[in-house]
């Protein structure tokens, strides 16, 4: 990797530590500067603000976590609905990259940037609706295979799995304390039991 790039992905995964834990508004490019330990030019060689980087931040890290984490699982052949709930334990439970007090980072952007920035509300809904899609995908995957009952809206659980998952996220914040995310979890598996 050469230095520039080197240089670019320290400013990127160092303010996205940063911001995870302070909030995106609240983050000054100062103390971006004294996190990443890049003087105000290097910054500015490779971003035009602080919301390119922050798009940047979506677009080049947290997108390839997000199709590890929600979009491959979704691809695995096998029971639908039992895929379907153990990619949202993996998440809530297992995965390392998103803390239960810092919440999901993608949320977390879209509550603070979503409403005033175009260009963010863009990047993220791109996110939401890759994960959409593949949930709906795989709910009709599901219905052809005669595991998913025909006049399921895959749409419609797609949007309260989503949307549950969200929420949860939130609760996750105000505790601090995984064992919100397990009552989530056994109400999901008794949702989904019921789409069979």
């Amino acid at each position: 990797m050469k230095k520039a790039e080197a240089t670019r992905l320290n400013i990127l995964q160092k303010s996205f530590e940063l911001i995870y834990v302070k909030g995106y508004q609240t983050t000054s490019i100062d103390e971006i500067l004294a996190t990443t330990q890049v003087t105000k030019g290097a910054f500015y060689y490779h971003f035009k603000n602080k919301d390119e980087m922050g798009i940047a931040i979506i677009n080049e890290l947290l997108k390839p976590s997000f199709e590890a984490a929600f979009m491959k699982p979704l691809q695995t052949e096998g029971n639908i609905l039992k895929t379907l709930y153990d990619m949202m334990y993996e998440i809530l439970m297992n995965n390392d990259f998103l803390s239960v007090e810092y919440g999901c980072p993608a949320a977390n952007f879209t509550q603070e940037m979503a409403p005033w920035n175009k260009d963010f509300t863009a990047s993220l809904n791109d996110l939401s609706e890759q994960w959409k899609n593949g949930i709906v995908m795989s709910i009709e995957r599901g219905k052809e295979m005669g595991s998913v009952r025909q006049e399921v809206k895959a749409e419609q659980v797609a949007v309260f799995m989503m949307s549950g998952y969200w929420g949860i996220r939130n609760l996750g914040k105000l505790t601090n304390d995984r064992s919100v995310y397990l009552i989530y979890l056994e109400q999901l598996k008794s949702y989904l039991s019921g789409l069979k």
